[in-house]
């Protein structure tokens, strides 16, 4: 049986990923001498990808030995030449991808399976015919000046109605000028990372937090401290007090992936140890719009501008193929800031900054939003349902106040790679918190589950296979 997944967000090149996978299950010994691959024809079109894809992967392939073709025959895999060279403690089959497209099963799509995958809004209500129309007016009234280079912090159009926008929805205190664009939260999370750091780095991060972060902090030097989180967030009552770290990296808003709101009195606490220790405070907020029970809760930001940079993205809120986030900076971070963004990608993409720009500014992103917040919220309320009519008191619901996924608490079961692996051949996927956390024999009984992409019926199919596989345990 033959697993891998490509994911079409990641900027790795398709056929790269392709080979990847390819020879990463060779080299474990999923894949063994004589075993035929799938036809470029057959596999192109399962992926939806064009043929010169597989063949450029297939070439790779061919080219440093793992693979032969037998004319009349197929491709295969060299027979005589391979042996396993990694032994995995878990099998790559069982692996589970943190953020990859569907998996592909025997070179085909399993167009069934239900992915609970989290940080997904829905991806069919994106206001496509309003988006084409604003992006057809700006590509034909654009000056020419538009068309050319940009500067690093991005569009002062965009700028502008983001530190509008910013103040009276978040609380955040800012100038224009205190703003850069990015190319998604990622790329702003690793600017952070790369104009705060330097040398030995002691860095404060919440325990459990996104797993990407725990790469892409761990430069050279940086040393991160976990500092356990509950319901209600980061325990500031924890903060180490024998170390001055370059940043704490918070997300107060919507804990992820637990799901607490820091309260106010945390919020003091940490503002005050940072300037104790000269500190900065790197708040992540990339989903509090969607806060069902009332408006969404001030920024930390907007208590000490100086201290705090602030990340955003309209992943969530619109799309992840948008690629746009930001950064708001204090005034002492802003040459340097602009500096590392230039040396990246020059700049963000200028169109659809100004597409963007327009779409804020005219009340739709607003209107956008409102609309969303009802249907995640219905959607919400069914999966809290689904979860109680299939587990009871079995299961335990928490970090369900704002967002796009919560986290469901099983005791007494422990969501390892095995379990994971039979909950998916059950055509289901569900994504372990463990996975995010330094401590993780304390997550082992939870999941994140995502809903904002799925409709009603297909949250209740998925809910009834995760019942079913569960109930083999």
């Amino acid at each position: 049986m033959m697993w891998t997944a490509i994911d079409r967000t990641s900027g790795t090149p398709l056929f790269r990923q392709i080979y990847e996978a390819f020879r990463q299950r060779i080299l474990h010994g999923e894949l063994q001498g004589g075993d035929q691959l799938p036809s470029t024809r057959d596999l192109a079109s399962s992926l939806q990808v064009s043929r010169t894809v597989i063949v450029e992967a297939y070439e790779q392939l061919l080219a440093e030995g793992y693979i032969e073709g037998r004319r009349g025959s197929g491709t295969f895999v060299a027979e005589g030449t391979l042996l396993p060279l990694i032994e995995p403690s878990v099998p790559a089959a069982r692996s589970v991808p943190h953020d990859s497209q569907p998996l592909i099963r025997d070179g085909l799509v399993n167009p069934d399976l239900v992915d609970f995958r989290h940080g997904i809004p829905a991806l069919d209500l994106f206001p496509k015919k309003l988006w084409g129309d604003l992006a057809k007016r700006i590509c034909t009234e654009a000056s020419p000046e538009a068309f050319g280079y940009g500067r690093p912090e991005g569009r002062h159009e965009l700028r502008g109605v983001l530190a509008r926008y910013l103040r009276r929805s978040r609380g955040v205190v800012c100038e224009p000028e205190q703003l850069l664009v990015t190319t998604g939260a990622t790329q702003a999370i690793s600017l952070v990372a790369k104009l705060l750091l330097n040398g030995k780095s002691d860095v404060l991060v919440e325990d459990p937090i996104t797993s990407d972060i725990h790469t892409m902090f761990s430069l050279p030097g940086a040393k991160l401290h976990p500092i356990p989180v509950d319901d209600s967030g980061m325990i500031t009552d924890l903060l180490p007090s024998d170390i001055s770290p370059k940043f704490v990296y918070v997300t107060p808003s919507h804990q992820f992936p637990i799901g607490g709101l820091l309260p106010i009195q945390r919020r003091v606490q940490l503002i005050q140890y940072a300037a104790r220790t000269g500190s900065y405070i790197v708040e992540d907020d990339y989903d509090s719009e969607f806060r069902y029970e009332g408006a969404p809760v001030s920024s930390l930001q907007g208590l000490d501008p100086e201290r705090v940079v602030y990340i955003g993205t309209f992943s969530k809120i619109l799309s992840p193929a948008l690629r746009m986030g930001y950064i708001v900076l204090p005034a002492s971070l802003i040459e340097r800031a602009r500096g590392l963004k230039w040396l990246t990608d020059l700049h963000t993409p200028s169109l659809e900054q100004l597409i963007l720009a327009e779409f804020i500014e005219e009340g739709y992103l607003d209107r956008h939003i409102a609309k969303m917040k009802k249907l995640y919220r219905k959607r919400r309320d069914f999966l809290i349902r689904q979860l109680r009519h299939s587990f009871g008191d079995a299961v335990r619901i928490l970090g369900h106040s704002t967002g796009i996924h919560l986290i469901a608490e099983f005791a007494g079961i422990s969501f390892t790679p095995e379990l994971l692996s039979v909950i998916e051949e059950n055509g289901v996927r569900v994504y372990p918190v463990a996975v995010h956390a330094f401590r993780r024999d304390v997550q082992r009984h939870r999941i994140i589950i995502g809903y904002g992409n799925l409709s009603e019926s297909r949250i209740e199919e998925g809910i009834r296979r995760l019942s079913a596989s569960l109930k083999k345990e």
